[in-house]
């Protein structure tokens, strides 16, 4: 069992996969640090110098006026965080979105290298051995 365990994880197809998570990670604190550092502040200063991420609706508890959205939750407070929420969409969005471009750069690169076997497949073959020998038969007999 210890080997059939080894084999699966010796796979290529498990260790490609690895390896796209890892990068997926890395890559999602990208996304992250994009959103949270250059695209919030934009979003802010067009709504008046607002900070989007802490925008939310206390449904029950007390809040101080004011207050951001940790400070909310640190006091207890039942919080509707839209902000946090439309920011989330908006990750998902750009990752989405380069992930997409991504797909459809390697189906490009696929279907090219395809297109290139299909023209080595149909390129003409050349006569068979037995044409070959029969050329040679009616040769020798003139």
């Amino acid at each position: 069992m210890l080997q059939e365990f080894k084999d699966f994880i010796a796979k290529g197809n498990v260790m490609d996969m690895a390896v796209g998570i890892i990068i997926g990670a890395a890559f999602t604190a990208i996304v992250k640090s994009l959103v949270d550092d250059l695209i919030n502040p934009i979003i802010g200063l067009l709504m008046g110098g607002v900070d989007f991420v802490n925008q939310y609706i206390v449904l029950s508890g007390e809040v101080a006026d004011g207050a951001s959205l940790a400070d909310a939750r640190e006091a207890g407070a039942a919080v509707f965080a839209y902000g946090s929420f439309i920011m989330a969409i908006i990750n998902f969005l750009i990752i989405a979105f380069v992930v997409f471009m991504l797909v459809k750069r390697v189906n490009a690169i696929k279907e090219a290298a395809s297109k290139d076997e299909d023209v080595v497949e149909a390129a003409p073959a050349g006569p068979t051995d037995s044409e070959l020998l029969q050329g040679i038969l009616d040769a020798v007999k003139k």
